[in-house]
């Protein structure tokens, strides 16, 4: 990725000696990028349920098995490593999750450097956390599932990602996409995703660019996939009819209650659509914000 001429820096956020950031302690019912449980996800047609585990083994030798995963809450995450990310993986796992590429990916981005650093103790926890500006770095969890629907049974190519916030999903996805253009509204989001970028080495093409999600990127359509980290009460058409023919776009659609959407472009004027799993996403706004 081409370096910033002018990189802003980093935003500080005010922390003392217990670790707590001027962010906020966590997620809230307002501000959280998370799936709700006790509500069960709709299967796919022809797939296994979501929520079933993975069969036996491991992603890679060194991968933590699930009786050494439980331990976790009882060791020091020991941030900037590898087997922090490891037993993050591992849960996915359990969760659930197995697509090897979406494993992979999620063990290669340290997630640790993303988050403020009073909270960063907390960054490979299954949960979302504020990164300023009333919005969040998605859970875990949420990240893996959606992009692993939108790369079941394909490659992707090129991919849109709506709601760049600090840059981690745009990290990930570019371990599994040709070429990823993430849109951020906010521009101090924009400026911290592109610095939080700037310096990492992605096997992917990766452009951040500040503007309004929901205009989507016209100039650089069709994309074969599309990630909304917001939720609208319906998905813009504007982005709808920048997916190629084919492509999938998945997005958390709703108000108070909200659920992931998996929408699939079958024609030139016609989509299929269907309803995934509950969940819990900040609102969806047009515009930019200064």
């Amino acid at each position: 990725m081409r370096k910033p001429l002018n990189p802003a820096p980093r935003p500080s956020a005010t922390t003392n000696r217990f670790g707590r950031s001027s962010l906020g302690s966590g997620p809230s019912a307002a501000n959280s990028n998370t799936r709700i449980l006790g509500t069960g996800p709709v299967a796919r047609p022809g797939a296994s349920s979501p929520l079933k585990p993975p069969p036996g083994g491991s992603l890679r030798p060194g991968l933590h098995p699930p009786a050494i995963i439980q331990r976790d809450a009882l060791e020091n995450l020991g941030l900037s490593s590898e087997r922090s990310r490891e037993r993050m993986v591992g849960r996915l796992q359990e969760q659930g999750i197995t697509d090897q590429r979406v494993l992979s990916a999620m063990l290669a981005v340290p997630r640790h450097l993303f988050v403020d650093e009073g909270l960063a103790s907390r960054a490979y926890e299954d949960a979302a956390l504020p990164i300023g500006h009333e919005q969040t770095i998605s859970q875990p969890w949420v990240v893996a599932r959606m992009l692993s629907v939108l790369a079941e049974g394909r490659e992707l190519g090129k991919v849109l990602e709506v709601g760049a916030g600090c840059g981690y999903q745009a990290a990930v996805l570019a371990h599994l996409a040709r070429e990823v253009y993430a849109v951020e509204r906010i521009r101090g989001l924009y400026e911290l995703a592109r610095n939080n970028l700037h310096s990492m080495r992605l096997p992917g093409r990766l452009r951040v660019v500040f503007g309004d999600g929901m205009a989507g990127l016209p100039g650089n359509a069709p994309f074969d996939a599309i990630a909304i980290a917001a939720a609208g009460l319906k998905i813009p058409q504007a982005l709808l009819e920048q997916l190629a023919p084919g492509g999938r776009l998945i997005a958390p659609e709703g108000g108070a209650e909200q659920r992931l959407v998996l929408i699939e472009r079958t024609g030139t004027a016609s989509w299929k659509r269907q309803e995934l799993d509950a969940v819990r996403f900040v609102p969806l706004r047009p515009g930019t914000q200064y």
